[in-house]
């Protein structure tokens, strides 16, 4: 089971911190991800972390503004988002990789979280 938190409203260039609380999962053995929606469109990925070593991706439209972490002790992995743009809005998703490492940002979800709401406008 996946619980995201963190979104919410902010200006442009401003910053949030999304957090999924993860379960059910081996946590040291996951690779957790993040994807986004856009209303309309297709989900995208956008991070992901193998957990077993920290290892990780990040989408091209995002590298540098984007970080992927984890936290063993909470079993909860964090996105941090930096400099935001208007077209960063969308439904954020925690997901769980179904083969338990990354290899890149887009990959078969076995677990998808419910969401968390990012907009960023003026």
């Amino acid at each position: 089971r996946l619980v995201e938190s963190g979104g919410g409203l902010v200006q442009p260039g401003g910053s949030l911190r999304l957090s999924c609380g993860v379960s059910g999962v081996t946590f040291d053995y996951a690779a957790i991800g993040w994807f986004r929606q856009v209303p309309g469109k297709e989900r995208t990925g956008v991070a992901c972390i193998s957990l077993n070593d920290g290892s990780w991706y990040y989408a091209d439209s995002l590298k540098g503004r984007v970080s992927i972490s984890r936290d063993g002790a909470k079993n909860t992995v964090y996105l941090q988002m930096n400099n935001l743009k208007p077209e960063d809005t969308a439904v954020y998703y925690c997901v769980v990789n179904r083969f338990g490492r990354c290899s890149g940002v887009s990959f078969d979800v076995a677990v998808w979280g419910q969401g968390t709401q990012v907009t960023v406008v003026l």
